[in-house]
């Protein structure tokens, strides 16, 4: 009987910690902040766009702004991935979609449109940004 109810007591351990290590943040804090973002080879040349994403009340959101743009478009829909995330917005009267995933601590890859190549880079705070 001891045995038993110490493997009980034993497994109840084991679940706790899983169920603890479980609890980390969602992937798509790691998209959290302001991306500079190139898109290559658009018709119009290379696209470039300054993205700030947050998170309230547990979902991404945020706006787009284009380097033409004086107006931001806000992100109308956001699908978060175990790879990245899909940002869903309006531009140039065009209803698109730009696929993000993490390349490394300050810089992504990804799409617009499954067509066009994409690269971003964090915004530091405190650091010149480039032109």
């Amino acid at each position: 009987m001891k045995k038993l109810s110490s493997f009980l007591v034993g497994m109840f351990f084991l679940f706790l910690s899983l169920h603890t290590n479980a609890q980390t943040l969602p992937a798509g804090d790691y998209y959290v902040g302001k991306w500079n973002v190139v898109v290559e080879g658009t018709p119009q040349g290379d696209g470039k766009m300054t993205i700030t994403l947050e998170r309230k009340d547990g979902k991404l959101g945020g706006v787009v702004l284009t380097k033409e743009g004086t107006e931001p478009a806000k992100i109308t829909k956001v699908e978060e991935t175990e790879k990245g995330v899909k940002l869903f917005f309006t531009a140039g009267g065009y209803d698109v979609n730009l696929t993000l995933e993490k390349k490394d601590d300050d810089h992504v890859t990804g799409n617009l449109m499954d067509m066009f190549d994409a690269k971003g880079e964090r915004v530091k705070e405190n650091a010149p940004q480039k032109s």
